[in-house]
């Protein structure tokens, strides 16, 4: 089985609507894959209703965190899209993204960039608007080659010149919320040192002790020594380690199943969740 559990499509940075990504999942040989939009569920009512034979859709979330000064997401999985306490911390989240936005055209406009809200929002188009959309707008402007590049010091970086804050969660609460919600919680790349500061191995000891029940391993933003010692802390700590692409479609260069995740830990996750259930395509999908 191949089994690819970070993806994300136009309901917030990605470039396939859910419907394309569904497809293009089941086209590229996945078994499972998983929604996990920015900060919204958006998504899945478009997803679920397109999912192909032989492939099983597992919904979730990437929910933007902030420990001690550090930026992190956290990945929920088959929560209960619409349990009161999480979906308000959601819609926190996702409606301070609009005043970031705008506050990052300003200090870029203060730069000479002459990006506009007007451009980022067409490129946003429906989803929630963030970085990844402010970037493409550098790139479209000639500023910089790639996304990528826009993630940088100069730029949008944590504490780059253009970069503002937002709302984020504490992640012990957002870990709450998440098994509250009858969800699974997986800290994603939290080894990408190439994105800025990464949280203390004894942070992440202490979100094992408040119910984290994995860390994403196998990751484009993890060298292998970082793989290496990520999966030996998930040991030490008892935690789930899981794979996947963190799929962007074009906005980013990895490809939909470059990582995956272990059958028997996806098995796990399934076991785990009492929030929603995987939704398997007519006559596919597989039972654990």
């Amino acid at each position: 089985m191949r089994i690819d559990l970070h993806c994300h499509s136009t309901a917030s940075d990605g470039t396939d609507t859910p419907a394309e990504l569904v497809r293009n999942a089941a086209a590229a040989g996945l078994d499972v894959v998983a929604l996990t939009d920015h900060d919204t569920t958006r998504g899945y009512a478009e997803a679920i209703a397109a999912v192909p034979e032989g492939l099983t859709l597992v919904t979730g979330a990437e929910l933007s965190c902030r420990i001690d000064g550090v930026s992190m997401h956290m990945l929920a999985y088959l929560f209960d899209p619409e349990e009161p306490e999480l979906l308000a911390e959601r819609e926190l989240v996702r409606d301070d993204r609009v005043p970031r936005a705008h506050g990052m055209i300003a200090k870029l406009n203060e730069l000479g960039v002459p990006v506009t809200w007007e451009q980022v929002a067409r490129i946003a188009g429906d989803g929630s608007v963030g970085r990844p959309h402010v970037a493409t707008a550098l790139v479209e402007l000639g500023v910089v080659p790639t996304v990528g590049d826009a993630f940088t010091a100069d730029w949008l970086a944590d504490g780059g010149r253009a970069f503002v804050e937002k709302h984020e969660s504490d992640p012990f609460e957002a870990i709450r919320l998440i098994k509250g919600a009858g969800g699974v919680a997986v800290f994603a790349h939290p080894g990408a040192a190439k994105r800025g500061r990464t949280v203390p191995e004894s942070a992440i000891a202490k979100m094992a002790a408040a119910g984290l029940d994995g860390i994403e391993v196998d990751h484009m933003d993890h060298e292998p020594e970082t793989r290496a010692r990520l999966r030996e802390l998930a040991g030490e700590l008892e935690l789930l380690t899981t794979g996947s692409s963190d799929y962007h479609g074009s906005r980013k260069t990895c490809v939909l199943g470059e990582y995956t995740t272990d059958p028997e830990v996806y098995g796990e996750i399934t076991r785990r969740a009492t929030g929603a259930s995987p939704v398997s395509g007519t006559g596919g999908g597989h039972s654990f």
